[in-house]
């Protein structure tokens, strides 16, 4: 299951009401006040918060996680790890009390997509990170991921996964190839496309198919999509939208296209070869979910170290073998390569793990929307998709 496509029930209006109870400015936290007593010298533990099935397990016993377990035997700390983020906006609203009266949240590390990244980063509710600590960071993180427009130099954030949102489609049942966005709107595929859900998930290969640049996007480029995907739905040509459930639409049959994330493909893909996955000719969004320090956390050094830890290339690529999903540590590819087992050879020359330059000069990371857009998108959105 793609942590991405987890169904985003209230589309983003949760977390802001949480706010708007509060007011905003209120909610900030200066940067002074955000480091607490830090315990890790005498206290080797960390607590560790993160999405079901992303992270390597033991094909025998999958309480066992090997690259976290060899941390461990490593370094002497224990990671307490927690598979408790299901929701982006469900997770904001279980620790958002804690940060925003100023009060420690009993985690030490937490992976969040980047676009409520952006959310925690304008609140000021996480900690900018030592990179002096972290030398595999400086020396191995994915160019194209250093520095997104909600977090300049990444001095808050660091890429846990990446991957790609593009389209997915059946060939052998549509019987043809597809290579644009615009294609998406063809007559034949009337009732037999979707699209995802989520408007932050969405909204960024939807305008690039209108070759709209969404590194810096419009207002007026949002409203054009939505005008766009409005006459779609009147017109019965988009079947549905969805979560995560587009993959067994994909896999029946039931839909012929659709917006998809390269991850799930790759994993389809095994049962499935006639399915494809493209980053369209317009381009297509590349995204990650990041590795944050929230406010107050006990042990920031360790969970410093720990993330430095996975950025050695050879640790990067037991993980990317494991999730397939777009690895940020360019340099696990070589470690794969060299691998005798032929399986995993293959991953280091898959693009949806290690994208080539070809594909990477159709990647764009999207503008965040901001915290004055978003009241007035997501109502607009949800409208539209029946949220």
């Amino acid at each position: 299951m793609s942590r991405r496509s987890l169904l985003r029930g209230i589309g983003g209006a949760g977390a802001a009401t949480v706010l708007a109870g509060c007011g905003v400015p209120a909610a900030y936290v200066e940067p002074a006040k955000r480091a607490g007593r830090d315990l890790s010298a005498r206290d080797r533990t960390l607590d560790f918060a993160n999405w079901p099935l992303y992270i390597d397990t033991d094909g025998d016993d999958t309480s066992k996680r090997p690259t976290l377990d060899a941390f461990g035997a490593r370094t002497g700390i224990s990671v307490r790890y927690t598979e408790e983020i299901n929701d982006n906006d469900e997770f904001f609203g279980k620790i958002s009390p804690a940060l925003m009266n100023h009060q420690e949240t009993g985690r030490d590390l937490v992976v969040v997509s980047d676009w409520m990244a952006a959310r925690f980063v304008r609140l000021g509710w996480v900690q900018e990170m030592d990179r002096t600590a972290q030398p595999n960071i400086t020396r191995n993180l994915d160019p194209q991921l250093r520095s997104p427009a909600f977090d300049e130099g990444r001095l808050h954030s660091v890429p846990w996964q990446s991957g790609i949102t593009g389209i997915a489609y059946n060939r052998k049942k549509l019987g043809r190839e597809i290579r644009s966005v615009k294609e998406l709107w063809d007559g034949e595929l009337r009732g037999k496309v979707t699209l995802l859900s989520g408007l932050d998930e969405s909204f960024a290969l939807l305008m690039q198919g209108n070759g709209v640049d969404v590194t810096k996007w419009t207002p007026d480029d949002f409203h054009a999509v939505c005008e766009q995907i409005e006459g779609l739905v009147r017109d019965r040509h988009i079947r549905r939208f969805t979560g995560n459930d587009y993959i067994k639409d994909l896999s029946t049959g039931d839909v012929l296209a659709c917006q998809a994330y390269s991850g799930d493909v790759i994993q389809l893909q095994a049962d499935n070869p006639d399915i494809e996955f493209v980053v369209p000719e317009e381009g297509a969004e590349l995204w990650a979910e990041s590795l944050m320090i929230p406010n107050l956390a006990q042990h920031k050094t360790n969970a410093e170290k720990l993330i430095d830890y996975y950025y050695e290339p050879e640790v990067a690529a037991e993980l990317a073998a494991w999730v397939n999903y777009v690895c940020p540590v360019p340099a696990a590819r070589d470690v794969l390569a060299d691998s005798d087992d032929e399986e995993l050879a293959a991953l280091a020359e898959d693009p949806l793990i290690f994208p080539d330059d070809a594909m990477r000069g159709r990647l764009a990371i999207a503008r965040d929307i901001t915290s004055e857009e978003r009241a007035e998108f997501t109502k607009r959105w949800n409208s539209i998709v029946g949220l």
